[in-house]
């Protein structure tokens, strides 16, 4: 009776249950990095089939009937619901070590990650040995970021198990987020010789082979899980970033449609759609699919980039803005957040928050001076003293190359003096880009000075140049616009 219910036990454990259980920690550690991991950290889908899960005759009725419900509601996503079924499982079967670990996976599932691990190591502390028991605490050592124990539970199951395919792919994701690539590839290489039709080590190996412009290799890999598990959105998902990595954004967004459709609240699915329809310079349709990452996963900061800049070009200022300081929470690392969000300060003539903005913008990219230099700026039209502002660029103007046009322009707002010396070199500046950003903090000077007919000829001159490839164009462009300065 017992061989029967573990056998069915262990279909729904190396299927839909283990789906589950790995999607929830994936999902997690793909929180925690806050990127597009390489390899993709999703699992493969239930295989054979969700019809694994139904009980062979020989298995108690009662116990039977309730994994089949089991199987249904896992099918569905009703954690909750399945959990409470385990309660009705004769206390014979429930006790049987391969259903406890059912549990503790669909406990982690459901985000009961303190119960499934109190359960997971109730088991290994009564059979040390039962692989599958490990294998679920390497699980939850992974959705809670604790790599190192992981790998270090994952080596013990693969000790005892060479052959443990679904553990050396967890080591070959493992290598290949810590850039060990070649390592990766040895853990997918033997997880395949033990299982070749292993679906996550067939897309892990793809994404290694497509770090190492293998193409072909990762291609017949990814077509590959692809007919073998055609109702799984990872590999299309992976097969989208070769093709568009190789220039074929049509045929990555094909993938990718396919992807959405198959798992609708991917954020990276999302993500990745949203940077192919960029690529094919369609702007309106990757904002909303940013929009959309943004819905599924608003803490991850990434989306918020591209939306953030698409708002700006698109003439919503304001959801710029949001998005901009959004960002800056969710990263206070990524300076051009503070830079977005300290021009759009600027633009509401909110000075005292511009000078903040770009003072941590500065503080994160030291060797940005120009975020220095708004920082002076601001600080002045929020009413700070030359004292201020000197103290504050000194230690700036020593980073700069005398004689550079950075250096000029630094000491143009340090002792406000050398506009000539700058109108000057304006004329003679040969670079565009240059010439642009001259221009622009010229204007700014004089915008200090409260003279705006000078600051107005210096914007205006800058928007004729059309050279809109420098942070700083922008609020010239407001300026212009909101003083009607163009045709004039």
């Amino acid at each position: 009776m017992h061989n029967g219910l573990m056998g069915t036990v262990q279909a729904l454990r190396e299927g839909l249950f283990l789906t589950v259980l790995l999607l929830g920690g994936a999902a997690i550690c793909s929180s925690a990095a806050r990127q597009a991991p390489d390899v993709p950290s999703s699992p493969p889908p239930p295989a054979p089939s969700v019809q694994a899960a139904v009980p062979e005759p020989e298995l108690p009725e009662d116990t039977g009937g309730i994994l089949q419900k089991i199987s249904g509601l896992l099918e569905r996503g009703d954690y909750q619901g399945a959990i409470v079924l385990f309660d009705e499982i004769e206390p014979e079967d429930a006790a049987l070590s391969s259903i406890q670990i059912l549990k503790a996976s669909v406990l982690s599932s459901a985000g009961m990650y303190k119960e499934s691990r109190d359960l997971v190591n109730y088991i290994i502390e009564l059979e040390p040995a039962n692989l599958e028991a490990l294998f679920v605490r390497a699980a939850l050592d992974g959705i809670e970021g604790r790599e190192k124990e992981q790998q270090v539970t994952l080596e013990k199951i693969i000790t005892a198990d060479p052959a443990h395919a679904r553990a050396l792919t967890e080591l070959g994701k493992i290598a290949a987020r810590n850039r060990s690539f070649r390592n990766a590839a040895s853990y997918f290489d033997r997880a395949l010789a033990a299982s070749p039709d292993y679906g996550d080590a067939l897309v892990g190996r793809a994404a290694v082979h497509r770090h190492n412009k293998e193409l072909q290799k990762a291609e017949a890999l990814l077509n590959q899980a692809i007919r073998l598990n055609p109702q799984w959105a990872s590999p299309y998902s992976e097969r989208a970033r070769l093709y568009r990595g190789a220039g074929y954004p049509a045929d990555a967004l094909k993938d990718l449609d396919a992807a959405k459709r198959l798992e609708p609240d991917n954020y990276w699915i999302s993500y990745d759609r949203g940077s192919v329809l960029l690529d094919l310079h369609r702007r309106k349709d990757a904002l909303e699919e940013f929009n959309r990452a943004i819905s599924l996963d608003p803490e991850n900061f990434l989306a918020y980039v591209y939306a953030a800049g698409l708002k700006d070009d698109m003439g919503d200022p304001e959801g710029a803005e949001r998005d901009y300081e959004r960002l800056a929470r969710l990263n206070p690392d990524y300076y051009f957040a503070f830079e977005g969000l300290g021009l759009h300060r600027m633009r509401k003539q909110r000075w005292a928050e511009a000078r903040d903005a770009f003072k941590s913008a500065y503080a994160k990219a030291p060797d940005e001076l120009y975020y220095a230099l708004l920082a002076a700026f601001n600080l002045l039209k929020a009413g700070g003293k030359q004292m201020e502002v000197k103290q504050f660029l000194e230690p700036v103007m020593r980073k700069a190359k005398r004689d550079s046009i950075d250096w000029y322009l630094l000491r143009l707002f340090y002792d406000q003096m050398g506009e000539a010396d700058i109108a000057q070199r304006i004329d003679q500046e040969q670079n565009p880009d240059t010439k642009a950003k001259t221009l622009f903090y010229l204007a700014l000077y004089y915008e200090t000075k409260n003279n705006t007919a000078l600051s107005n000829r210096y914007f205006l001159q800058l928007h004729d140049m059309g050279q809109r490839s420098f942070l700083e164009w922008r609020y010239s462009e407001w300026i212009v616009a909101e003083r009607k300065l163009a045709g004039r």
